[in-house]
């Protein structure tokens, strides 16, 4: 059975990540930060808690997946973190840069060399074994947001981690991916859904809706379907069309 943890999975995207992928036939760890199970996850779903910007926590997630299932299919770089303020580039604190880049950028850096090494371990020994690294970036990647700078500055080096990654595994046969959502219906964009909804009716987006977490979970499943895996360090942009320049 093949195995999938899911970063950042007791709701919004990575819930959505994560249930798409059980239902397609994966063994799914779901993981958040809430020490205990949630409620409403799967009867039959593994629920293992990880705080990713923490070196023993990361560890101990990977450890788990290997120690019970002894093999690790994919993993899905999901966890991440809004600034607690939108606060405007010139006010931004080192506590809140630090915090955001700590579980934005370290945690998937990190969560990506702890899979990578398990991964070609596995090469050696496992039979019918494609692993695959998906990363969740943001077309903050790329879109200037000044009340929230850290959080573009940690997507923009999401990205770059994908394509050093995606260079680095190549050869090895684990092709790494990243997709990035836009406008998604979620709980950190529910506090500015007027704004968007505003700019989504004003014609920001050519398909002119705001995403779901399942637009974004049906692009992570195409990254592992195996169709992609010549398009090694592909960025899908699951946004409605926003990076699409127009006239």
């Amino acid at each position: 059975m093949k195995t999938a943890v899911v970063t950042g999975s007791s709701r919004g995207i990575g819930r959505g990540i994560a249930d798409l992928l059980q239902e397609n036939g994966y063994t799914v760890i779901y993981s958040g930060t809430r020490p205990e199970r949630p409620s409403d996850l799967p009867a039959d779903a593994d629920y293992f808690p990880c705080q990713v910007q923490d070196s023993d926590s990361r560890k101990a997630l990977i450890r788990h997946v290997l120690d019970r299932y002894g093999r690790l299919d994919v993993l899905v770089n999901n966890a991440g973190v809004a600034p607690l303020v939108r606060a405007d580039l010139l006010e931004m604190t080192e506590e809140s840069f630090d915090r955001v880049l700590d579980i934005n950028l370290k945690g998937c850096m990190f969560m990506c060399q702890l899979a990578a090494n398990a991964m070609i371990e596995g090469l050696k020994t496992l039979k019918d074994y494609s692993p695959r690294i998906v990363n969740i970036g943001s077309i903050s990647a790329y879109t200037s947001s000044t009340p929230r700078g850290e959080y573009c500055i940690s997507k923009a080096g999401v990205g770059m981690v994908t394509q050093l990654f995606a260079d680095r595994l190549a050869a090895e046969g684990i092709p790494v991916f990243e997709v990035r959502p836009g406008i998604i219906a979620t709980d950190m964009t529910h506090v500015v859904h007027e704004k968007y909804q505003k700019l989504i009716d004003g014609g920001l987006l050519p398909v002119p809706r705001f995403g779901e977490p399942k637009d974004v979970a049906k692009m992570v499943l195409a990254c592992c379907s195996g169709l992609l895996d010549y398009a090694a360090g592909q960025v899908l942009n699951a946004d409605g069309g926003f990076a699409l320049r127009r006239l």
